[in-house]
């Protein structure tokens, strides 16, 4: 998760250096993020489950 976020947290630096604040491109990885944390909040219990099969699964996080 800290690597995703890392990424992301990147992406947006970098187009804050553009000059261009109204642009959707901007706030994309972040709500891409805030999705994924939510998907993993709503399906938890089933990640649990799976977890006890497979230790430290996570579902992906795609860019």
């Amino acid at each position: 998760m800290y690597i995703a976020f890392s990424a992301l947290r990147q992406l947006t630096v970098d187009n804050n250096k553009q000059n261009n604040p109204d642009s959707l491109i901007e706030h994309e990885p972040l709500q891409r993020l805030e999705g994924y944390r939510a998907a993993c909040e709503k399906y938890r219990d089933e990640i649990a489950a799976i977890q006890k099969y497979i230790p430290g699964w996570m579902p992906a996080f795609n860019r």
